[in-house]
This record gives C-alpha cells, structure tokens and sequence, in this order.
C-alpha cells in the first residue's frame, strides 16, 4: 500500500478503511496496467480536490494480492470507496474526472 493521502495512524488497509475519519478511496492498480496510468492523474485530482474529506491510497494487486482477493478485484483498475471499513462504491476501468467524481458524490456517505 503506498499513498501519501494515507492517514499516518493506520498501521494496516482494514484498520485504515475501518477507522479513517473521512471515506477511503482505492485505487487498485498494477504497474503492467496501461488504463491504471490513464487513470493515476484522475485520482490525484480526485484527492486534491477533496483534501481534508477523502483519504486516498493506492494498492499494487501483485504487491497486496491478499487485499485484492479479498474484495474479489478480478479486473483493473478498480476504484472503491469505503466508509467504517463498508465498501460503498466500486467503480470498473479507467473512468473520466468527471464521472469518477459523479459516482463518489452520488455514493458520499451521509
């Protein structure tokens, strides 16, 4: 797991997804991936814009297979969000600005 949006207190991804203040976006990803490079500067974006309410972290599948097993990331890059260690929102492939930001505000939680 790299990131420097990560929250510093988290000593693992489920304690991170389950105790962060603010909602966790995942970039699931692997160097290999023409379409997670495509999408790299989406997320930066992403977490520039929502600095402050949105941890973000990216996750290497070959690095941390177990992670991506167990949340079944068969295809990548997948984007999720997590809130209270629930995943909230899964978003497939290499998406625009604008649509990612849609999906994470439609599935923002209350």
């Amino acid at each position: 797991m790299a990131g420097k949006h990560q929250e510093p207190l988290a000593k693992s991804f489920d304690e991170l997804i389950r105790l962060s203040k603010h909602p966790v976006l995942v970039d699931f990803w692997a160097e290999w991936c023409g379409p997670c490079r495509m999408v790299a500067p989406v997320v930066e974006q992403i977490a520039k814009e929502y600095s402050g309410r949105l941890v973000t972290v990216k996750v290497n599948i070959e690095r941390k297979p177990h992670i991506a097993a167990r949340y079944h990331i068969q295809s990548i890059p997948t984007i999720m969000m997590f809130w209270k260690g629930e995943a909230i929102m899964r978003v497939l492939g290499a998406q625009p600005y604008a649509q990612l930001k849609q999906q994470i505000d439609s599935n923002w939680p209350q």
